[in-house]
């Protein structure tokens, strides 16, 4: 009997590692997102500036140009970071909003796209929602910093190499001795499902521990990012009625560290990855089919005003 109470000790708190089932909610009313608006960045990246990726550089300028544009319309104070590879010059874009001092919090997403696909989800999504976060950011400033980056080079052939925009922002702030409180990776933000069995997961057991539908959004951090995590989630959970999942496990869980944070995380600092699970649950990644059409506009204004949640906490 001892053993099986040992056993089940052991699993709840490792369940309450892994999952944070217990987290409350911090209640409030963040203001309305637009998801006209938000289509329509998604639209413009996916469309208009189809393919972004490395080998065309004119496309990844011009989206370099219009989140730029958006950026300062919102008030923000903006840099550009170059990325030089192989001799080629790229662009991050940085927002700051809030106290120029102290600990700060960053929150990116990606503007290339893989290859020659329309990459709406991925990771147009991402993008508008960090440019709605600035326009909210824009009227009612954050009490504390806070450092919005639109980064590029995150896809193949530079994922996870340190030609990475990310990678290039995140060595950037550790030369400052910038003090990181936490960095958010908005990737994938659109696709939503409420189908049964259309969310996946990398691992079976973790099927019996989440939703088998795609109708939620997802918090990916490492085991490291225990407390950051339920700050976040209590936030974004008060905020909206999207329901929050959230998981703290190995990187070495198959797409625990498969976008921007990673490199936050390579410097020491703490980060957590806000996302629709990509290819775990949206069958268009990486594919011609990652349309703007197919995106969930109404849930993903949802995740921005639960990211805005967590954005003004003091």
């Amino acid at each position: 009997m001892a053993v099986v109470l040992v056993g089940w000790a052991v699993a709840t708190v490792v369940t309450g590692m892994l999952l944070q089932p217990f987290v409350i909610p911090i209640a409030s009313t963040p203001p309305a997102v637009d998801a006209r608006q938000l289509e329509q960045h998604v639209r413009y990246l996916s469309q208009d500036l189809h393919p972004r990726n490395h080998e065309h550089h004119e496309n990844l300028e011009r989206a370099a140009a219009y989140i730029q544009r958006a950026l300062e319309a919102f008030g923000a104070d903006v840099s550009i970071q170059e990325v030089v590879v192989e001799g080629t010059r790229y662009r991050n874009v940085i927002a700051k909003f809030g106290s120029p001092t102290g600990p700060v919090r960053v929150i990116g997403a990606h503007y290339d796209s893989h290859g020659d696909t329309p990459g709406a989800d991925d990771n147009a999504s991402g993008v508008a929602g960090l440019l709605e976060l600035a326009r909210l950011l824009g009227r009612s400033p954050p009490p504390r910093a806070i450092e919005l980056v639109a980064y590029t080079l995150e896809e193949p052939p530079h994922f996870r190499t340190e030609h990475m925009g990310s990678a290039w922002h995140a060595r950037s702030m550790s030369a400052a001795h910038r003090d990181v409180e936490l960095m958010l990776s908005l990737e994938m933000i659109g696709y939503f499902s409420d189908e049964p069995g259309s969310q996946r997961y990398p691992f079976p057991a973790l099927a019996s521990l989440y939703p088998d539908r795609g109708n939620f959004i997802a918090l990916v951090g490492r085991l490291d990012d225990f407390g950051q995590m339920r700050k976040v989630k209590a936030a974004m959970a008060g905020a909206t009625t999207l329901p929050v999942r959230s998981i703290n496990a190995p990187a070495t869980l198959r797409g625990v560290d498969f976008s921007d944070h990673l490199n936050y995380w390579n410097e020491g600092m703490p980060a957590i990855m806000v996302t629709d699970t990509a290819f775990m649950r949206n069958r268009n990644y990486h594919q011609p089919q990652d349309t703007f059409e197919r995106l969930d506009y109404e849930r993903m204004a949802k995740v921005v005003q639960g990211v805005y949640a967590f954005a003004q906490r003091p």
